[in-house]
């Protein structure tokens, strides 16, 4: 047995199952804790076992779960051994993400790496175009009080600019390659992933332009650099990160919106999480060689350095407590917990894109 799961057996459970046993046959009458019947612990066995991924439950479950049994019987109440499973649960869950380990299916790992990636750089643009938008409005309204605020404004949209030129790059050679699959007659796996993203992305698309009618910048004040960002990208961008808001912890006042509006609030993230998911399985699914997958790394790393300019401008935002005209460049305690949650994203995105390096090289 290789891998994970040969380690764990030669190791900290195989000792410790093949000890006990050992003592237990040189001395019956030694005094000891209650045993525990086979039934009851396979149930916990099994229990334990979810700390592992699907995937690893299903090549090496079985024979690990014989190991926890025959465990569980001989040290029912080990807290050593729960410790231990879940520790080793989380390392194969991470695995399994492409954020560390490697394995015979290189290629493999690394589009999973990727994929971990591009799901980080979603979940960081998500709260980080909610910031972004925020600031947007303002900026159409009046000049921002503090020099931290125009700075943080300019670096923002900068990135955010960025952040588009990647995103076109790292698309454009996944989907010739899914795309010549198909012409191929290698279609299968294919269609599925494809229609979600293109539903997902079609939904975001046309909501965001519906609701971006009702943006709040619109009308806003002239000033000398109120023309920074156009317009409809930033009602764009308002209107599809409708979801990030405080508004959520106000029932009585969110039950003052629009239900269209409402609606659209919970739609949203569902419509972008299906982008994101067909996106994933295209890129799980086609088999990019090995030279794309080097390009897609090396963006990767321009991404995360990007993300990492973009949060210095939210930070600056936020410490500078610039309010504006009308509170119009507050920022509350959402944009705190956002500014936390794109940092954490940053951090596991930066994590992917080394093991797709690490991998590759």
């Amino acid at each position: 047995m290789s891998g994970h799961l040969g380690n764990r057996v030669s190791g900290h459970l195989g000792n410790r199952v093949s000890g006990h046993l050992g003592n237990r046959v040189s001395g019956p009458d030694a005094a000891g804790p209650d045993p525990v019947s086979t039934e009851a612990a396979a149930r916990r066995a099994a229990r334990l076992l979810r700390w592992y991924p699907k995937g690893w439950r299903s090549r090496y479950g079985e024979e690990f779960t014989e190991l926890l049994i025959s465990d569980i019987s001989e040290r029912p109440g080990s807290w050593a051994r729960t410790a231990d499973v879940a520790r080793g649960g989380i390392v194969a869950r991470l695995a399994s993400a492409g954020l560390c380990g490697c394995g015979p299916d290189a290629p493999g790992q690394a589009r999973t790496s990727l994929v971990s990636l591009a799901c980080c750089v979603t979940v960081f643009l998500v709260f980080g175009a909610a910031l972004w938008s925020q600031l947007t409005i303002g900026w159409q309204w009046s000049e921002p009080d503090t020099g931290a605020t125009i700075a943080a404004t300019v670096v923002m949209s900068a990135a955010m600019l960025a952040f588009g030129v990647l995103a076109l790059a790292a698309a454009v050679p996944v989907a010739w390659s899914a795309v010549s699959r198909m012409g191929r007659g290698h279609s299968s796996g294919l269609i599925g992933p494809s229609a979600l993203f293109l539903a997902g992305a079609a939904i975001t698309f046309v909501g965001g332009r519906h609701f971006g009618n009702g943006w709040p910048g619109t009308g806003g004040h002239p000033w000398a650099a109120q023309g920074l960002v156009p317009g409809g990208v930033a009602a764009f961008s308002w209107a599809s990160t409708l979801a990030v808001s405080s508004y959520w912890a106000h029932p009585a006042a969110l039950a003052g919106f629009p239900w269209a509006e409402l609606a659209w609030m919970m739609l949203s993230p569902l419509a972008v999480a299906s982008a994101v998911g067909g996106a994933a399985a295209l890129i799980r699914r086609t088999e990019l060689p090995p030279g794309v997958l080097r390009f897609e790394a090396r963006l990767g790393t321009a991404a995360c350095a990007t993300m990492a300019v973009f949060l210095a401008g939210c930070c600056l935002w936020i410490a500078g407590r610039d309010q504006g005209p009308g509170h119009l460049f507050h920022a509350g305690a959402i944009d705190v917990a956002a500014a936390v949650a794109m940092a954490i994203a940053l951090l596991a995105g930066r994590q992917a894109v080394r093991q797709a390096h690490r991998i590759l090289a």
